[in-house]
């Protein structure tokens, strides 16, 4: 099983290597050291697994704090390095192909596209955990610039050399309305939950995430902070919500590109290249692919958890929540979210 590809379509953790730093005696250090690290932090219930742990100010699973001390130990950006960041259940799944089907669109021809055989989470690395894969780091060495990656931290979690103002790293953040990332992540992770631990009700998913304890929680926090950055170097973060693009994908694909440093040229515009590639990476078109049905594949994101392509894919609709929230339940997150992000300059969900 792949866990991403290279542009030449080559699966990328099976490229031989002799440098595996993530093993051995700095494995053994790193062990020790994010096991004394969770004996000290504050722990609440997980919703995937048993906990999740509170570290500087945001709730994390076990492996992705040992994923965190890798990358602030190990992980080398690039001048080129582009980094898709996102709260989960927010828009990852169809960024990944819409940024890996525009930065290879001279690559590939869309009648044979990897994303026909493959599922969107192997167009690149998801760096939380893949950094924890044997190897990872020497392997991620091996990608073509400009590098792509996936992540669910926090901006302030990440090292500075990732974020600092004189990175030349850029991020693309798409957030979404908390309503349906609560519904949609609640899904998702009751289906990767343990079926040695008891289920997690909606309800009690619920008020979980309104008190802010959920994976990389507190939704509202991780919002933000991209949103700050995003405000103080435009030209490093673009700041882009889930419910514009399924309103004008072709017009956010654009900026998107332009962004990354390789726009449509007017030629591909008149081309129909950006309504082909909005095509490819429809959630109707890649839901339906026999890759990403039930049974297609699946994706390892550590040597223990893997996740089949299917469960990446339910309605992919915006207002969702409606189906699930009371109107008292509504009310008490649209205040929380006018509250959190008072004088902030960024609306977000909020209805009437």
């Amino acid at each position: 099983m792949s866990t991403y590809l290279i542009p030449d379509q080559t699966p990328y953790n099976n490229h031989p290597t002799s440098n595996n730093i993530i093993k051995n005696e700095n494995q053994t250090q790193t062990d020790q050291e994010h096991n004394n690290l969770l004996a000290t932090l504050p722990k609440d219930k997980a919703w995937r697994s048993k906990h999740v742990f509170r570290y500087k100010d945001f709730w994390l699973s076990s492996d992705v704090i040992k994923g965190l001390l890798l990358i602030h130990k190990h992980f080398n950006p690039q001048p080129t390095d582009i980094f898709l960041a996102a709260f989960m259940k927010c828009g990852t799944t169809w960024l990944k192909a819409l940024m890996f089907a525009t930065t290879n669109r001279k690559r590939y021809k869309l009648s044979d596209h990897p994303l026909l055989r493959n599922g969107p989470q192997s167009a690149f690395p998801f760096l939380d955990t893949h950094i924890l894969l044997d190897n990872a780091v020497a392997n991620f060495e091996l990608l073509p610039a400009p590098r792509l990656f996936a992540t669910h931290f926090a901006h302030g979690l990440l090292p500075r050399s990732m974020t600092s103002p004189l990175s030349t790293c850029k991020f693309v953040y798409v957030c979404r309305d908390p309503k349906d990332a609560l519904v949609s992540k609640w899904h998702f992770m009751s289906k990767l939950r343990s079926k040695e631990l008891a289920p997690v009700s909606f309800n009690e998913a619920y008020e979980l995430f309104c008190n802010g304890v959920s994976e990389y929680g507190p939704f509202w926090d991780h919002v933000l902070s991209y949103w700050k950055a995003s405000q103080e170097s435009p030209d490093k973060i673009l700041f882009l919500k889930y419910e514009n693009m399924k309103r004008e994908p072709a017009v956010e694909l654009k900026k998107l590109a332009k962004f990354m440093g390789m726009p449509f040229t007017l030629e591909e515009e008149n081309g129909g290249v950006v309504e082909d590639i909005v095509k490819l990476c429809s959630f109707e078109n890649l839901s339906r692919l026999e890759i990403n049905k039930d049974g297609g594949g699946g994706q390892k994101f550590t040597e223990k958890v893997v996740v089949e392509n299917h469960e990446f894919f339910r309605k992919g609709k915006v207002g969702d929540w409606k189906n699930y929230l009371t109107e008292k339940m509504k009310e008490r997150i649209d205040m929380i979210t006018c509250d959190k992000l008072k004088d902030s300059g960024l609306s977000l969900g909020v209805t009437k």
